[in-house]
C-alpha cells in the first residue's frame, strides 16, 4: 500500500503514529481483507489488537454483513457454548426457549473472537468444526447447521508456550493463524509516544473542557524512555490523571515521576552517575552508541593534553568542578605514560637531547610541539598480535646480543620456533 492509503485507513480508524512496525500491521490487515482465511492477531494487552478486525471486515466483501466482538476470556466456562453456537430450550437448567449463538447470528458476516488463548478445551474442538466445514451444532441439540462466517481471532498469550502446557489445541492454532498479523508494543514503536500523549491530552481538555496538558523537553525524554507495560492504554490512563489532578498545565519531569512506576521508569543503560538534571535519555541504541563514541574521543583528547603535559614536567591541569581526573585516574595514567616512554624511548630527556633548539621547558616553538604530539599519536596506535610479537622477539635478541638460545629460553619457546618466527617476520 502507498503511505497515502495507509494514513487515510489511519484516519478513519482513529489510529495514531507513524512506527513502520504499525504501518506494517495495517497493510497486512487491509491485503488480506478481501480473501475470507482466518487471521490471528498477536500482541501484549493495551497495544489496539481490537482495531484490526474492524479493518479486515471494512475492507473485505462481507462489510455490509454483521460484525460481532466477542471477548472469550469475559464469559464463563460453563455458558461459552451456548453464548457462540446457541442452545436448543430445556438443554440445561435455566434454558426457557431456544437460543441463536453468535456464529448463528453473524452469518455472512464477522466474528472477532478476542482473548482466544482463554477458551477452554472442549470449545476449542466445537471452533474447529467451524472453521474446517463451516458446521456446528447447538447445545442440547442434535441438527447440524450450517454458518458462512469469517473467523479473526486476537490473544495476548504465548500461543506455543500455551500449546505446549497443553491449554491450547495446536491443529486450531495453525487453523487460526493462517495469517499472523503482530501489533507492536508500545515501547517498540517510541516515536509515537508523544504524538499519543498529544492526542489524548488533547481529547481529555475537550472532555473536561480545560487547558491541554503539555510536557517539557526532559518529560518527554522520560515518556519514551518508559517502559509501557500496559501500552497505549496505560498511556491513555495516565494521560487522564495528570490532565485532572495537576493545575500545573505544564507538566515537569519531577511532576511525571510521581505518575510512573520507579522501577519501569527508565530501562535505558545509565552512562553515568549524577544528579537528576545531570542524567541523559537516549531514544535510540544507536544514540547511546554515538555518545559512547563522543566521550570516547574527549577522553583521549584529554590524554593528548596529559601525555604532553608530563612529557614537558607540567602538572596535569586538573578541573575540579569537572572531578575528570581523579588521583586514581592520573596515577592511572601516570602508569601508561611511563609504560610508554619505556617501550617506544619518548622520554623528554632524550627529546631535548634531540632538539637542540630546546632552551627551556616553556620555549617550545610550533614545530616542535607537532613533533611531541606526532609521538603521542603513535602512543595511541594499537599494535597487532604480529606487530606486538616481532617487537618482544626483536627486543629480547637484542638484549641476548643475538644469542638464540638464551632469547628462547626468555620467550619459554623452541629454538626451532623461535626460528621460523625470525624468518617469518624477517628479522635480522
Amino acid at each position: 500500500m502507498q503511505p497515502s492509503e495507509i494514513q487515510a485507513v489511519k484516519q478513519r480508524f482513529g489510529i495514531i503514529g507513524s512506527s513502520e512496525l504499525l504501518n506494517r500491521a495495517i497493510d497486512i490487515a487491509v491485503q488480506v481483507a478481501p480473501t475470507d482465511l482466518s487471521v490471528l492477531i498477536t500482541g501484549e494487552s493495551g497495544v489496539g489488537k481490537e482495531n484490526f478486525p474492524q479493518i479486515i471486515h471494512h475492507y473485505s466483501h462481507r462489510k455490509h454483513g454483521p460484525y460481532i466482538a466477542v471477548n472469550c476470556g469475559a464469559i464463563p466456562e460453563g455458558t461459552i457454548d451456548s453464548e457462540l453456537f446457541g442452545h436448543e430450550k430445556g438443554s440445561f437448567t435455566g434454558a426457557t426457549s431456544d437460543r441463536k449463538g453468535y456464529f448463528e447470528v453473524a452469518d455472512g458476516g464477522t466474528i472477532f473472537l478476542d482473548e482466544v488463548g482463554e477458551l477452554p478445551l472442549s470449545t476449542q474442538v466445537r471452533l474447529l468444526r467451524v472453521l474446517e466445514a463451516g458446521e456446528f451444532i447447538k447445545v442440547g441439540s442434535s441438527k447440524i447447521l450450517k454458518t458462512n462466517v469469517r473467523v479473526v481471532a486476537a490473544t495476548n498469550l504465548n500461543m506455543p508456550q500455551a500449546i505446549r502446557d497443553g491449554k491450547f489445541r495446536e491443529d486450531l492454532f495453525y487453523r487460526l493463524n493462517t495469517v499472523p498479523i503482530s501489533v507492536p508494543a508500545l515501547r517498540d514503536r517510541k516515536e509515537d509516544i508523544v504524538l499519543l500523549f498529544r492526542k489524548f491530552a488533547s481529547d481529555f481538555a475537550e472532555k473536561y473542557r480545560m487547558p491541554p496538558i503539555k510536557l517539557t523537553e526532559d518529560a518527554k525524554m522520560l515518556l519514551t524512555n518508559y517502559y509501557w507495560h500496559g501500552n497505549v492504554r496505560q498511556l491513555k490512563n495516565i494521560t487522564e490523571q495528570i490532565s485532572v489532578i495537576e493545575q500545573q498545565r505544564e507538566i515537569s519531569v519531577q511532576n511525571l515521576r510521581t505518575y510512573l512506576p520507579k522501577e519501569d521508569t527508565e530501562r535505558l543503560p545509565a552512562l553515568f552517575s549524577g544528579s537528576a538534571h545531570e542524567q541523559k535519555s537516549f531514544n535510540s541504541e544507536r544514540e547511546i552508541l554515538y555518545q559512547v563514541l563522543f566521550d570516547m574521543k574527549k577522553d583521549m583528547n584529554d590524554l593528548k593534553k596529559l601525555v604532553h603535559n608530563i612529557m614537558n614536567g607540567q602538572a596535569p591541569e586538573v578541573h575540579q568542578e569537572e572531578n575528570h581526573f581523579t588521583p586514581s585516574y592520573l596515577a592511572q595514567m601516570d602508569t601508561f605514560v611511563n609504560q610508554q616512554n619505556t617501550n617506544l624511548d619518548l622520554k623528554p630527556d632524550s627529546i631535548k637531547r634531540e632538539s637542540p633548539k630546546y632552551a627551556d621547558a616553556d620555549e617550545i616553538d610550533d614545530f616542535q610541539e607537532a613533533e611531541v604530539y606526532h609521538e603521542v599519536e603513535s602512543i595511541q596506535k594499537p599494535l597487532s598480535l604480529e606487530d606486538m610479537e616481532r617487537q618482544m622477539i626483536k627486543r629480547t635478541l637484542e638484549k641476548h646480543r643475538g644469542k638464540r638460545k638464551a632469547a628462547a629460553e626468555e620467550l619459554k619457546i623452541s629454538e626451532r620456533t623461535l626460528y621460523r618466527k625470525i624468518k617469518e617476520y624477517g628479522i635480522e
